[in-house]
């Protein structure tokens, strides 16, 4: 799951960068308890290490899958217990595999359509095209 983690060190525009998010929405995930608070340098600057860079992976990476704020924000306060937690939360993950499955399933009959139509326009712009030549031609 981790591309790539660095030691400590990583400003929030490195880390911004590195991830694609913006300084904001990592400052939004911080406020509200989707990331760890990041420790701070002696200037007072967010000071990104190994682990606070795991989570924004993480958190980055349910929120592409679709997965709630919400949802992760309770799956991230039950880590935070330990281990006695490991089943509610396999419960949470597995509950988001199946939101996001059916919403495959959604896009995916989407598509298909799609390239239905996709289909038919080309191949009537085909029959229309043909005639035209033929009607050139004599």
């Amino acid at each position: 799951m981790i591309s790539f983690l660095r030691g400590d060190g990583m400003t929030i525009g490195e880390v911004s960068e590195r991830y694609g998010l913006s300084a904001d929405t990592l400052r939004y995930y911080e406020k509200s308890g989707l990331l760890p608070r990041v420790p701070r340098n002696a200037a007072g600057v967010r000071d990104y290490g190994t682990e606070e860079l795991y989570w924004v992976e993480f958190v980055k990476c349910m929120r592409d899958a679709g997965v709630s704020v919400e949802a992760l924000k309770e799956y991230i306060r039950l880590a935070q217990e330990g281990d006695r937690t490991a089943e509610k939360r396999k419960e949470i993950l597995t509950g988001e595999r199946e939101e996001l499955e059916r919403r495959i399933a959604v896009l995916q009959k989407a598509l298909e359509r799609l390239n239905y139509k996709i289909d038919v326009f080309y191949g009537k712009m085909r029959e229309c095209e043909d005639k035209l030549k033929n009607r050139g031609m004599k």
